[in-house]
């Protein structure tokens, strides 16, 4: 039976809420807030200071214990190297999903499990758990096939960055914000008294860069390197860069005096050249096929059924706001039904099924369309 459960407070109003949902259930509950890097701004405050003093603030609303962890070691050795690294090879990495893999679903919840002998984790995250928002059906047959299912609210729907998590992760992991809209956890943060933080401006983007220039940023971490931008029909260099760590896929360069602007199609860290295609819907920025590492599954059957069938039929987004779109699953590579633009090389494809998230991939590279590929996947 579960009774004790150690839910991580970041110091927003979803955490605060998902605890007070806890302890209303009559779950015992401990508050743990996370500091995953350490940084002062301009001003000489550490960022993640006024967060705490947040979460230190609502647990004492709550009548909550609030202890911390420091896993800033850990964060910069599994999450910001490994993204420094991808960045230098022409990558463009999703810190978010590494997060979660490495520190909150590792090492947070071995520490609350194991460490503490907590019964289960719980957090703010948009999502549902197939065995319940409060594993009330952990004791059922089936636990070991559980799922990542889509919340109530699709808007907010963070089951996108939680795709390279294990699944073994779920078996204790609480989501009790699945059931409710964004709007209703901030209307019942403010019916309990949390009107600070249900006011609070959400945190969005990199949580290390903050509100600075992406481009200055990495300018602190990563040496410049100057290089060619090259025309991908024409092999003619058209430009000049400072460094392949600071341009993406599908990016407009921003190159005076030609007819069409110019687009990243691809970038070759090798050679130092960032190939660029003209014009927005240029075929070079278009992909139907897509190469991808190995899957990280969570759904058993799903994985199954690729294994015995060779092939499974479900949808694909690789940027969280972006429709999703039917495709075919392969082993190491997808088939999407519908031509895609700026397929990015280090991001992640993301599968679904009509209601749960079936796990994740690293894209290797998408294969550019060529002229008359885009014109009959247009006519379709």
């Amino acid at each position: 039976m579960i009774r004790n459960v150690v839910v991580g407070v970041s110091g927003g109003v979803d955490s605060a809420v998902s605890a007070h949902l806890l302890k209303e259930r009559g779950f015992n509950v401990l508050g743990i807030f996370m500091r995953n890097w350490d940084e002062h701004d301009e001003s000489g405050r550490c960022s993640g200071e006024q967060d705490l003093k947040d979460a230190e603030w609502a647990c004492r609303k709550l009548d909550i214990e609030l202890r911390q962890v420091n896993y800033v070691k850990q964060y910069w050795t599994s999450v910001f190297s490994q993204f420094l690294e991808d960045y230098q090879q022409g990558l463009t990495p999703n810190p978010d999903i590494l997060c979660n893999k490495h520190i909150k679903f590792n090492l947070f919840h071995q520490h609350a499990l194991h460490t503490l002998q907590y019964d289960a984790i719980a957090t703010g995250h948009y999502a549902r758990n197939s065995l319940g928002d409060f594993l009330e059906h952990a004791g059922s047959r089936g636990a070991e096939d559980v799922r990542l299912l889509i919340p109530a609210d699709t808007f907010k729907d963070q089951t996108f960055f939680l795709a390279g998590i294990e699944q073994a992760a779920l078996q204790r992991t609480m989501f009790p914000l699945g059931g409710l809209k964004k709007t209703d956890v901030k209307e019942l943060a403010r019916r309990i008294g949390l009107q600070r933080l249900a006011e609070k401006r959400e945190s969005t983007g990199i949580c290390f860069v903050g509100k600075r220039d992406f481009k200055a940023f990495i300018r602190e971490y990563i040496i410049s390197k100057p290089g060619d931008f090259v025309d991908v029909d024409s092999g003619s260099i058209v430009g000049t860069h400072e460094g392949i760590h600071q341009w993406t896929v599908g990016q407009r360069c921003r190159l005076s005096s030609y007819l069409l602007p110019y687009f990243v199609a691809r970038k070759d860290a090798a050679s130092n050249i960032i190939y660029v295609a003209a014009g927005h819907e240029h075929p070079a920025l278009h992909s139907t096929r897509i190469h991808i590492d190995e899957v990280n599954w969570l759904c058993s059957r799903a994985r199954q059924k690729l294994s015995t069938e060779g092939s499974l039929r479900c949808r694909f987004r690789f940027q969280h706001t972006k429709p999703l779109v039917d495709c075919q699953l392969r082993p190491f590579e997808v088939q999407l039904d519908v031509p895609l633009r700026a397929i990015t090389p280090g991001q992640y494809a993301v599968f679904y099924d009509d209601v749960a998230c079936l796990g994740a991939a690293r894209i290797l590279h998408g294969e550019p369309l060529h002229r008359k590929q885009q014109q009959v996947a247009m006519e379709r």
